[in-house]
């Protein structure tokens, strides 16, 4: 039987490596796009226009699918250095979550795999190692992003409960090429190589390369036990270690970093400029506690069990550079 992959936010950072890898395998795409967006269809990769907010509008996407194995990766959420829950990302992250898995049981689809995040696992004690957990609370975790990844990731461990064949996978911070500055490292790096970046912070977080989450997105689907977890991470890095990267693959220059106390101070006088000026900012204080946290995570089970290993975050840094030049995507 031919497999059938359904990708939700498919113009997304993540989804878009998901479906470059699937079109060099033998299947078919379907990829949901909002009624804003627009993609360029062919002979394996079909758009549908629709949103998750709106249970009826992916009926179309759902359609005619008896004769495949239907896999679904729900990819389309919205990402928020801010503190708080707000209503449009309580509705993509929670209520379009939701939505997605009544489809999935309506039309019976053979696997779910639902991209929630690290930040949706609590944080260990002493800062220690953070591994998979087997439920979810919006009350164990901070600011609003996580408390939504956290709902929804809780929503698909019921349903799986309920009989749906699902697995949930925990990206760490994601980077990578193939985005032009919606990802908010990728924009860090835009602004270096602008000389747009006045300094750096202290700090650092797990990040991981676009390609590596979507390689361990499709393992997910196709190896992952069902109702497990797997986190899919790289390593710890500093703001430092990365500035270095980018120095070197760029021939720039050397940047200093902040201690993170000072970025606190001036972090409220950060966002309300971004607010005056309509641009996004960087170093918010949600952004400011993340540098600071626990950002140790164990990939671990998808390795041994997905065979997933992620590749140097420096080789990252360079193709994301040498991506963003080649699409004149350097602001």
């Amino acid at each position: 039987m031919k497999k059938l992959y359904i990708i939700t936010g498919a113009k997304g950072h993540l989804a878009g490596a998901i479906i470059r890898k699937l079109k060099k395998t033998d299947c078919f795409i379907r990829g949901l796009i909002l009624p804003t967006e627009n993609g360029n269809d062919d002979s394996q990769l079909k758009y549908y226009k629709g949103d998750v907010t709106r249970l009826d509008s992916m009926d179309e996407i759902f359609s005619n699918i008896a004769e495949y194995e239907v896999i679904v990766i729900h990819a389309a959420g919205i990402i928020s250095i801010g503190q708080n829950v707000f209503e449009l990302m309580y509705n993509v992250n929670v209520i379009g979550t939701r939505n997605v898995i009544k489809e999935c049981i309506k039309y019976n689809v053979s696997r779910f795999v639902y991209v929630s995040s690290v930040h949706a696992i609590p944080e260990a004690a002493d800062n220690g190692i953070i591994e998979e957990v087997g439920c979810f609370s919006n009350e164990w975790v901070t600011g609003g992003y996580a408390a939504t990844k956290a709902e929804a990731s809780q929503a698909v461990l019921d349903a799986i409960k309920k009989g749906l064949n699902a697995v949930i996978v925990h990206p760490s911070g994601i980077i990578g090429p193939y985005d032009n500055g919606s990802n908010h490292i990728v924009q860090l790096i835009q602004m270096y190589l602008s000389g747009k970046l006045p300094a750096g912070v202290t700090g650092g977080y797990d990040f991981v390369d676009v390609r590596d989450v979507a390689n361990g997105c499709i393992a997910a689907a196709e190896k992952g036990n069902v109702g497990e977890c797997y986190i899919l991470s790289n390593r710890y890095c500093t703001v430092k270690e990365l500035l270095e990267f980018m120095r070197v693959a760029s021939n720039g220059r050397k940047k200093i970093c902040l201690p993170l106390k000072i970025a606190k101070l001036a972090a409220p006088i950060f966002e309300k400029t971004a607010e005056i000026t309509h641009t996004r900012p960087l170093f918010t204080k949600y952004s400011l506690y993340t540098m600071e946290s626990n950002g140790h995570f164990s990939h671990d089970k998808a390795t041994m069990q997905l065979g997933y290993h992620p590749r140097d975050i420096k080789i990252t840094i360079e193709d994301t550079i040498a991506w963003l030049r080649k699409n004149n995507a350097v602001i």
